[in-house]
């Protein structure tokens, strides 16, 4: 079997060189990588996106999906035998049915909603962005100060629509998953992270402590740690 093609997925109010630093941990050994750029449009939608992208990848893929990219490959992944292992980083792991705002607020600690602004769009719907100034704290309270005003500055938004949808049936009960979070996230609670892996049966949970939501910047070789030992079981 060839080595699997690593497949990175990234989440709202983020962009594909967010995996910037894990991408460089990985590097050095040589694996296949493959950042996509999440529409954050809408879950079935993004969920095709990136369907239609690992339908063009021959050989074993491992999806790694970050915050409500962790929907987005719950969905993507369905259908595609190449698919050997899903991890979830800082991410949400639907059930059929459940939204990633269900989720979100399912158990206390998440204090998104206070720092979100709505830029209205012509049909009707809405444009979600963490305000600037409010954003190192929210969501990347461990990263530096001036790294931390760049990704509040490129931060790319999450339309309402996708925050409410419900999932499809994912694919993580019949793969196998790894899920990486830090205790410190105030995007998704820990909780729920902790509940999520759980009923997900995650083959390994690692819980970084002091870790906010924006692990993928600050922490790159604890989360590369994860997803080499992902690759290492699928292929």
């Amino acid at each position: 079997m060839s080595e699997p093609t690593i497949v990175f997925v990234h989440g709202a109010f983020a962009e594909s060189s967010s995996w910037s630093g894990v991408l460089n941990e990985l590097r050095p050994a040589g694996h296949r990588t493959v950042a996509a750029a999440n529409p954050l449009r809408s879950l079935s939608s993004d969920a095709a996106s990136v369907s239609s992208l690992l339908g063009s990848i021959p050989g074993p893929v491992v999806l790694v999906g970050h915050s409500y990219g962790g929907a987005v490959i719950s969905n993507a992944a369905r259908g595609h035998d190449n698919v050997r292992a899903l991890v979830f980083v800082a991410a949400f792991a639907p059930l059929e049915g459940e939204s990633i705002f269900e989720l979100s607020g399912r158990l206390p600690g998440s204090t998104l909603g206070d720092t979100l602004d709505a830029v209205p769009l012509d049909d009707g719907t809405a444009d979600l962005f963490i305000r600037q100034e409010l954003f190192p704290g929210q969501f990347a309270a461990d990263v530096p100060a001036a790294d931390a005003a760049v990704l509040a500055a490129t931060q790319r938004p999450l339309r309402d629509t996708a925050l409410r949808e419900g999932s499809g049936p994912p694919a993580w009960p019949s793969l196998p998953s790894w899920f990486v979070f830090g205790d410190a996230d105030r995007n998704i609670p820990v909780a729920v992270h902790r509940l999520m892996a759980e009923r997900a049966g995650a083959k390994a949970t690692v819980e970084l402590a002091g870790a906010s939501h924006a692990l993928t910047v600050s922490r790159p070789g604890e989360v590369a740690e994860v997803i080499t030992s992902a690759v290492t079981a699928a292929g």
